[in-house]
């Protein structure tokens, strides 16, 4: 099933969420998040972008390769679901890459981000893992993440550059967008 993304200015987007138990329901989420996520041809989805309040969200890296192009940081393979997920470190070094959001569409910005972090986390077989991830990887695990902390990608834009957004960002809120995927907003069309 294809939910619709909750749009810029719904509060499950501003919540922080709870761990959640391995269950068959679980699964049908995690299931229905790779659906939607591909249809709206993102590289990630939190469990809030869907309207759920649960800790769960996944990545896939491969719309970062075009086809031939070489892929040294290995994108084009990575596809993972996190669950319960606690980023347990971080590095000092950041850079700055342009990010969106399927919740926010048609709004970038320049966000600094760690080069490196460390995340422990459930897979879908409800294996815990340790890892560290850098680069764009390590990018997308920490946007995803924030969802799931009740943060947004344009809570790090400077107060300049949010006053610049403000009418797009209410256009968003009140449906006035047009985009190519299914959309949930929280005020009514006017």
């Amino acid at each position: 099933m294809i939910y619709p993304i909750v749009a810029y200015g719904d509060p499950v987007l501003r919540e922080k969420c709870k761990p959640v138990e391995n269950s068959e329901e679980l699964q049908a989420i995690i299931e229905n998040m790779w659906e939607t996520m591909q249809a709206a041809h993102g590289v990630g989805l939190a469990a809030p972008q869907i309207g759920k309040a649960i800790r769960v969200f996944v990545v896939d890296t491969s719309g970062f390769v075009e086809e031939g192009e070489q892929d040294p940081e290995g994108l084009g393979d990575f596809r993972q679901v996190f669950i319960n997920a606690q980023i347990e470190d971080s590095s000092e070094e950041e850079f700055a890459f342009n990010e969106g959001c399927l919740s926010i569409p048609e709004v970038r910005g320049d966000v600094d981000r760690p080069e490196e972090i460390t995340i422990r986390y459930r897979d879908a077989e409800w294996n815990e893992h340790v890892e560290t991830f850098n680069g764009l990887k390590g990018r997308v695990i920490q946007h995803e993440y924030d969802h799931i902390e009740g943060k947004l990608f344009t809570d790090y834009l400077s107060p300049l550059r949010k006053n610049m957004l403000k009418k797009r960002l209410g256009n968003i809120s009140a449906g006035k967008i047009n985009v190519g995927y299914r959309m949930r907003f929280p005020k009514a069309k006017r």
